[in-house]
């Protein structure tokens, strides 16, 4: 089993390879910036943020033919997404539970 600092590595490769994908999109861009708020210019300071990552990896995750055709794209298996998303910062999925 992979120790928690590899798999972290391995997620933000993940989510890095994302953030790519999202960037090169021409439609997918803008609907990115304007669901987070964050500006064009700022994406590159916003990613050192605890928590973004594992942001843009719900954002693909939250429709599923952006995630199937970044998953097509990059040779990612869909559950390596979902799985790269619980291993970041804030990646949990604990804000959907009642307490």
């Amino acid at each position: 089993m992979a120790n928690a600092s590899s798999m972290r590595e391995q997620a933000e490769a993940v989510a890095v390879r994302a953030l790519g994908f999202i960037a090169a999109d021409p439609d997918l861009l803008p609907r990115f910036l304007a669901i987070t708020g964050i500006e064009a210019s700022a994406v590159r300071r916003a990613a050192a943020e605890p928590g973004f990552l594992a942001g843009v990896l719900q954002f693909v995750l939250a429709h599923e033919p952006t995630l199937m055709r970044f998953c097509e794209e990059t040779a990612t298996p869909p559950a390596d997404v979902g799985q790269a998303m619980k291993a970041l910062p804030q990646g949990d999925d604990s804000y959907d539970r009642s307490i």
